[in-house]
């Protein structure tokens, strides 16, 4: 059977940590910033993770795993 091959976009925009789950810069931190609230920045700063286990294992897939 042959390998999958790993899918770029996602390697460059994720991270598998140690126990399997997904790590991920969230958006919108890019621009605009004076319009966003305090709150809504420290929130945006923050890694984020994927919360669906489903979705999480679609994600480990495509990346080769």
């Amino acid at each position: 059977m042959p390998k999958h091959k790993t899918h770029k976009g996602l390697a460059k925009r994720v991270k598998v940590t140690a126990r399997g789950k997904i790590k991920l810069h969230k958006a919108g931190a890019s621009h605009l910033m004076s319009v966003k609230n305090a709150k809504r920045r420290r929130r945006i700063r923050r890694p984020g993770g994927v919360a669906s286990n489903t979705f999480t294992r679609k994600m480990r897939e495509a990346l080769g795993g």
